[in-house]
């Protein structure tokens, strides 16, 4: 391992341009993403769904997320972060827009279909942004870069009610067209990436002294490919997959957030744009937060290991009290929960996202993440079922089981985490220990 990590930010910034492409992608994929999720109550009258009908909907946008990742990570390791990326945009782009194609009579199965090539698309993102940040950025800058791009989750979602409240009538006249706004603004991220997208080792506008910097506390990897099948016994694979199993915290905010507001406080789409501001500005905030926390942490001399496992811990006793949301009968009080809760998870992701490239050399991280991913999206289908039913036999009360389990899980990943990896020894390019401990 490089002793050169004392080396201070050099002269040269181009990785922070190409972080700006990673957020800009994220906010044209969450707000894609969270379309369904604002109009769901307005959805729900004109196609009359049940619960369950949602959930299903819900279900096959996770299974085709976590089928797609486990053929898009490897994938992205194989042909690279540029082809990569840019197959998973076009794909999730082209069935973003054939939502707006469906109609009353076929509406279960047309958004199911929909919803599964969206998930199959934006499957890509994730491992394409993760492995780019391992890429582009030193070790003791990845969890704030990381932070900085998944912030922009919260963008795409900020937005989506905003727009659907200014182009969606009250009686749901316009729906569709939330659902084509990103195709257009998907081409002029395309033409972006590929006007600006190199490795760094390959890219004319870097300086020397950048690049030096970036690969000062990692080694340069040899071209051999590692199979997916060689990353998947590791139990450092399954401690970073079981950190993603709270993905489907995550979506039961995006996805049923709206409706929670709807049944519990009857907050129409019209009256969802500041609740969901105040949810995912403070989401934005913690993401930002958690990704400096580490990297503060670390320079103050903290080891990697004790400084990722600190900052999950301040998360996860940040998230703890939105288990009592379900009991305020103030709808601001509880947006506010709902939004630390958000904000401590954004944290939590900039971390964990950051423990696959600290452990895992930059060609084996895509696949990494993507095996994480589906187990998440996996997990976000057994919640969406289960929440399906107990909404539809208990109505609004079974929100209490969601919330309850949303608040209390973290600390209890974490602790398994840290038996699975209590050192986060870093693995060499042949997935064999090193001697440096993280």
């Amino acid at each position: 391992m490089s002793q050169a990590k004392t080396l201070s930010p050099p002269k040269g910034n181009y990785r922070w341009r190409i972080l700006m492409l990673l957020f800009f992608a994220l906010s044209i994929n969450y707000f894609d993403r969270s379309v369904l999720g604002v109009l769901a109550p307005t959805l729900f009258k004109l196609f009359d769904w049940t619960n369950k009908d949602y959930a299903l909907i819900n279900m096959s946008f996770k299974a085709a997320y976590a089928l797609g990742l486990l053929t898009m990570g490897g994938l992205i390791d194989r042909i690279g972060t540029k082809k990569g990326f840019t197959l998973s945009i076009a794909i999730w782009s082209v069935f973003g827009m054939l939502h707006a194609t469906i109609t009353k009579s076929f509406s279960v199965i047309g958004f199911t279909l929909a919803r599964f090539g969206l998930g199959f698309g934006e499957s890509g993102l994730f491992p394409a942004s993760i492995k780019t940040v391992a890429e582009w950025f030193p070790k003791k800058e990845r969890a704030l870069a990381t932070g900085i791009f998944n912030a922009a989750t919260s963008v795409g979602a900020i937005l989506a009610p905003i727009i659907v409240g200014l182009v969606v009538a009250d009686d749901g006249k316009g729906w569709q067209i939330p659902f084509l706004i990103t195709g257009g603004v998907s081409s002029i991220w395309l033409f972006l990436w590929f006007r600006l997208y190199k490795k760094p080792e390959n890219h004319p506008q870097i300086t020397k002294e950048e690049l030096d910097y970036i690969h000062s506390d990692s080694v340069v990897e040899n071209e051999e490919k590692i199979p997916w099948a060689a990353v998947l016994p590791k139990r450092q694979t399954w401690a970073f997959a079981l950190t993603k199993v709270l993905d489907a915290v995550w979506w039961f905010y995006l996805f049923w957030g709206a409706k929670f507001l709807y049944d519990q406080f009857q907050v129409d789409i019209k009256g969802l744009a500041l609740p969901f501001f105040i949810i995912y500005a403070l989401a934005d905030g913690g993401s930002i937060f958690g990704g400096w926390l580490s990297s503060k942490l670390i320079s103050m001399g903290l080891s990697i290991n004790a400084a990722r496992k600190r900052t999950l811990l301040v998360c996860a006793l940040i998230i703890l009290p939105v288990v009592f949301v379900t009991k305020v009968d103030n709808q601001w009080i509880a947006v506010v929960l709902i939004g630390l809760a958000a904000a401590g998870h954004q944290a939590w992701s900039a971390n964990v996202f950051t423990l696959a490239s600290d452990v895992f050399p930059k060609k084996a991280v895509a696949s990494v993440v993507g095996i994480g991913g589906m187990v998440g999206a996996v997990a976000g289908m057994l919640a969406d079922f289960s929440l399906g039913s107990v909404l539809d036999s208990q109505g609004v009360e079974g929100y209490f089981w969601a919330f309850l389990i949303a608040g209390s899980l973290y600390l209890i990943v974490l602790g398994i985490v840290h038996l699975l990896m209590p050192d986060m020894t870093p693995l060499d390019e042949n997935l064999k220990p090193t001697t440096h401990k993280s």
